[in-house]
């Protein structure tokens, strides 16, 4: 009987265990990964659907020459053999609007430079970073209202720093002084050939943003507004000079020169920050509580 009795009290001992720890899994989602980063991908070798090009010159979503180009897994920018450059500047914009974000790209310059392009648009692009909206951009502007982390490459002998800033239609606050001119050099290495590079941008608003090349933070500026002149073409609607960019779209760009780009990633910094809610993230630095799950 005693034997009986121990083993039924055994088995109830398993059984009231094995509810506790299904309860206790139950309730972990609320807490657990809340550190884990979750990056998107806004290009990853998938098609370029979610982004639409505007060419000085045309319409919103006009290909021009059907230079940005998806092949063989690459977001690439190209030109034909006899084409000339006319003036006509690209830009693809990805579909949504961002603020707060750490942005990714791995990119690489290929081949030769177009026909008639400018001399400072050699192994030139960039990640052009707080758009203007691009239904507001003129039908005869060169570049977005952005702020541009450029996209460099050396001609294998001269220096050449990478991951400027320049500011078309924009001006920034650039070591506590007002940065009116155009662009302004980092402090990075060159980039020479044709390997692939890893560059990132962290964007808070318009408090902070910095351009990373290799783990090293090499330009860094804040509280960017409109002004400053450097694009033509523009809407003057769009144009509000002063104006704080606290958000915008991301794009790059085809200046004349061809380049591939394997993947471009972001992670939004922005989110829901109730630590009750099934996707908080403790990453989160502005909060969208819109988006709270429970």
């Amino acid at each position: 009987m005693k034997h009986f009795l121990f083993k039924r009290f055994y088995w109830l001992i398993i059984c009231l265990s094995l509810i506790t720890a299904l309860f206790l899994k139950g309730c972990k989602p609320l807490t657990e990964n809340t550190d884990k980063e979750e990056w998107i991908f806004l290009f990853n070798g998938s098609g370029i659907d979610k982004w639409t090009p505007k060419f000085t010159g045309s319409e919103l979503g006009v290909n021009h020459k059907n230079r940005f180009v998806f092949k063989d897994s690459l977001l690439s920018v190209r030109y034909a053999v006899k084409d000339t450059f006319e003036g006509n500047f690209g830009h693809l914009y990805y579909k949504q609007k961002f603020s707060h974000y750490k942005l990714k790209a791995t990119y690489r310059f290929v081949g030769d430079q177009m026909t008639g392009g400018p001399g400072w648009a050699f192994r030139n692009n960039g990640l052009m970073l707080h758009c203007q909206d691009p239904t507001s951009i003129g039908l005869e502007q060169d570049f977005p209202i952005s702020l541009e982390l450029q996209l460099l490459g050396g001609d294998g002998v001269n220096s050449r720093t990478n991951a400027n800033l320049c500011t078309p239609g924009t001006n920034v606050i650039l070591r506590d002084s007002l940065f009116i001119p155009h662009c302004v050099n980092s402090i990075s290495d060159t980039c020479h050939g044709d390997k692939w590079v890893e560059v990132e941008a962290l964007v808070l608003g318009d408090s902070l943003i910095q351009h990373i090349l290799e783990g090293q933070v090499v330009m860094e500026y804040r509280k960017p507004t409109i002004g400053g002149g450097s694009i033509i073409g523009y809407k003057e609607s769009a144009y509000q000079e002063g104006i704080r960019l606290k958000e915008g779209y991301i794009s790059i760009q085809a200046e004349t020169h061809p380049i591939d780009f394997k993947s471009i990633q972001l992670l939004n910094l922005c989110g829901c920050m109730d630590k009750k809610a099934k996707n908080y993230k403790s990453y989160f630095v502005k909060a969208d509580n819109s988006t709270c799950k429970y």
